[in-house]
């Protein structure tokens, strides 16, 4: 599907019985060199596997309405990236209506093509009625993504220095917070670098989005960078802490690649040390102003809490 896409934005004579309605997929920078030459089409068993691939995404898509539950799609490297972006926004277009945004998107800002495409995809959705959602991460497959562009004579279609993609991020949150203070669509920030957290939190009180707004939300993985977590709930937004499960095998590859995408992290969490060592120091010391009776019960209980992960 992916390599189907590719070559109908390179020639649009080319006709996709299969495809739906979508928003745009590629920009003009888009990496497109997957796809060299002009690939078969899509076999008569391979569009019944995508339609059925298709009514599931939808099924999701009705439950999630019914109960209005976003359900956010992730995004994966650049070579499978069109048909994740495909599925999703053919799903938005008959999900998403009324200002309330069901299905989001995802895109990562260490892309070059990132800040074009959210500002090309969030536009023309807007024109058309759809509030569209996004949410924003910084990407976590510079090493492959390298490698494959080098390997057929490609530059990288990541950007050259992290300060490239923080400023992307930065830019990209910006503009979404400006449209949700108009009305418009719904933003899940996905980031453990306090300075984003900072910018977009600063620029979202200047521009008047009132605390608790559900089109605004901060997420971060459970167990990091908790004081950007709570500093962002204590400040009236909306935060998630998200929970990856499974065996360990899955879980820590997945774990590594978050730290490689955001290298902030660990700063971040020497942070979250400080922090916690100094409310074990102020708790330790409230113990001796307290009753005998009170300083051994707030003793076990704080026990409990330092033991718990």
């Amino acid at each position: 599907m992916s390599d189907l896409l590719r070559w109908q934005y390179k020639d649009s004579s080319l006709n996709l019985p299969w495809k739906l309605n979508t928003l745009p997929i590629f920009t003009d920078s888009s990496p497109l060199y997957h796809t060299l030459q002009r690939p078969q089409p899509l076999s008569a068993q391979e569009e019944s596997d995508l339609e059925l691939a298709h009514q599931r995404l939808l099924k999701l898509c009705q439950k999630c309405a019914q109960y209005n539950v976003p359900l956010t799609i992730d995004a994966e490297d650049t070579s499978i990236q069109p048909a994740i972006d495909y599925f999703t926004y053919s799903s938005a277009i008959m999900y998403n209506k009324d200002d309330n945004p069901i299905v989001y998107g995802t895109m990562q800002a260490y892309l070059k093509d990132a800040r074009e495409r959210l500002f090309n995809t969030a536009r023309t959705a807007e024109k058309l009625g759809i509030p569209m959602g996004f949410k924003l991460v910084r990407g976590a497959y510079m090493s492959s993504e390298t490698k494959l562009a080098s390997s057929l004579g490609f530059d990288s279609p990541v950007h050259n220095t992290i300060q490239d993609t923080h400023a992307c991020f930065n830019d990209c949150a910006s503009f979404m917070i400006e449209k949700i203070a108009d009305g418009y669509g719904g933003l899940v920030l996905a980031t453990h670098n306090l300075e984003s957290g900072k910018l977009a939190a600063s620029k979202a009180r200047n521009l008047g989005i009132e605390k608790g707004n559900q089109k605004l939300e901060f997420a971060q993985l459970y167990g990091m960078s908790e004081a950007l977590s709570f500093g962002l709930r204590n400040a009236g937004f909306q935060v998630s802490k998200y929970l990856p499960y499974g065996p360990v095998d899955m879980v820590m590859p997945y774990l590594l690649r978050r730290a490689e995408e955001n290298r902030g992290l660990l700063s971040t969490s020497s942070l979250d040390r400080t922090l916690m060592g100094k409310e074990l120091k102020r708790r330790l010391k409230s113990l001796q102003f307290a009753k005998p009776e009170m300083a051994a019960s707030a003793a076990g209980s704080m026990k409990i809490e330092i033991g718990t992960p």
